[in-house]
């Protein structure tokens, strides 16, 4: 069983991230690329500019050739992922009984909600984090309990025992919706803060939903850690996916994880909610984990060069932007509070320098002045972003907080 950190880089030819060209991806008609004119440069939304992984895509291509696009079934999924977790995490204890299929994970976890929890039950989540988990939680009537991340976006104890403490007052049934690894942050819990976690919520009653589904995206040396493995997560539910990692997000498909002391909660689950993944998704998904190993180690090792090469770029020409280089996901979380702007630095980069960023705002409290930024991409594209920045800034928004004037990089390609 190999639970070893990867070591060997990959050859650039067999990148993923290099395989297609601006063109190329302008081409596409989803969200990333359709949402702002064709002179702005896309790195906000969680889509990668990668083809895809060639088992992937035969298993769709297959199905399509069978007409077998009917409604899923079977195990295969979960058995899959079974595999993946116990090759890639050391974890022998994921129980395929104990699963379940859902649409994805967002809406895999309204119905972990909905089982362990009722509306006006609070659900506490370490800000700042994914923008949809103050949608989706506030659309079912469930209060945000926010406990901030600490200063170097690890969780802050004190912050999570005093929302706990907060959160069950009044006869309430929280629950913590944990993100691991964590967006927009990058940080992958360790198992120490994992267990710790795992225990604080026993001691207030606080039932944990994690949302793992950036759990295959770790940097070089960094290792994932499942919640449902460290102790005291015995009741815990996790929601995890093979849609970050492989870039399917447009095939929908997810799947509920139950430890051992929350089956009889997710046996509740109503049986129509797996009529909602797509079967093609599934399909995909389970090829994925089960044949795309190579892709993603090829994936990641490109993941590692950009997120070099941006802390070198913003060195050398953005100095006050300050980022923490990510040890999970695709993102990079952008420190733009020095730069001294007199609006959102995502709204700046956007209108002066044709970049379209996240705005930390979104992201709860401890987002504003950041901005998330989507390394899955060329490393031409993203030196074409940090020119661009740098650009907008000498146009008026902040350009004492930079060198040298505009930077002589490479152009986009």
């Amino acid at each position: 069983m190999d639970t070893s950190p990867r070591e060997t880089p990959v050859p650039d030819g067999s990148n993923p991230l290099r395989s297609l060209s601006l063109e190329q991806l302008r081409k596409r008609t989803s969200m990333k690329w359709r949402t702002y004119p064709d002179d702005v440069l896309p790195l906000w939304v969680a889509e990668m500019d990668v083809p895809l992984a060639e088992p992937v895509a035969r298993a769709i291509t297959d199905a399509v050739a069978l007409g077998d696009t009917g409604y899923p079934a079977g195990t295969g999924y979960a058995e899959a992922l079974a595999e993946f977790a116990s090759k890639r995490w050391g974890w022998d204890g994921l129980a395929v009984e104990r699963t379940a299929i859902v649409p994805d994970v967002m809406l895999g976890v309204v119905e972990m909600l909905k089982l362990v929890s009722g509306p006006g039950d609070p659900v506490i989540v370490n800000s700042p984090v994914y923008p949809p988990f103050y949608q989706f939680v506030g659309n079912m009537g469930r209060p945000i309990v926010e406990a901030p991340l600490g200063p170097d976006f690890r969780i802050d104890f004190a912050a999570l025992e005093e929302a706990f403490g907060r959160a069950v007052k009044g006869g309430a049934r929280p629950v913590y919706l944990l993100c691991s690894p964590h967006n927009p942050t990058g940080t992958v819990h360790t198992a120490t803060e994992l267990a710790d976690a795992a225990r604080l919520a026993r001691t207030y009653g606080v039932r944990v939903v994690a949302d793992e589904i950036h759990a295959p995206l770790l940097a070089g040396g960094v290792r994932f850690v499942p919640y449902l493995t460290v102790p005291g997560a015995e009741n815990g539910l996790s929601l995890m996916s093979a849609s970050k990692a492989w870039n399917l997000a447009g095939l929908k498909a997810a799947l509920a994880v139950a430890g051992p002391g929350a089956s009889d909660d997710l046996a509740r689950i109503p049986e129509e909610v797996s009529h909602g993944p797509s079967h093609v998704g599934v399909l995909a998904h389970t090829a994925a984990l089960r044949d795309g190993g190579d892709w993603l180690d090829s994936l990641l090792a490109g993941l590692d060069d950009n997120r070099r090469l941006l802390a070198d770029l913003l060195a050398e020409h953005l100095p006050a932007v300050r980022c923490e280089p990510a040890q999970g996901t695709y993102l990079a979380w952008l420190d733009c509070r020095a730069l001294d702007l007199s609006g959102d630095p995502a709204t700046v980069f956007l209108e002066r320098g044709r970049v379209a960023l996240n705005s930390g705002t979104g992201f709860g409290t401890g987002g504003a002045g950041f901005v998330r930024m989507n390394l899955a991409t060329s490393p031409e594209l993203i030196t074409e972003a940090v020119r661009r920045m740098t650009v907008a800034l000498l146009d008026g928004g902040g350009a004492a907080q930079h060198t040298g004037g505009a930077p002589a990089l490479q152009p986009e390609q």
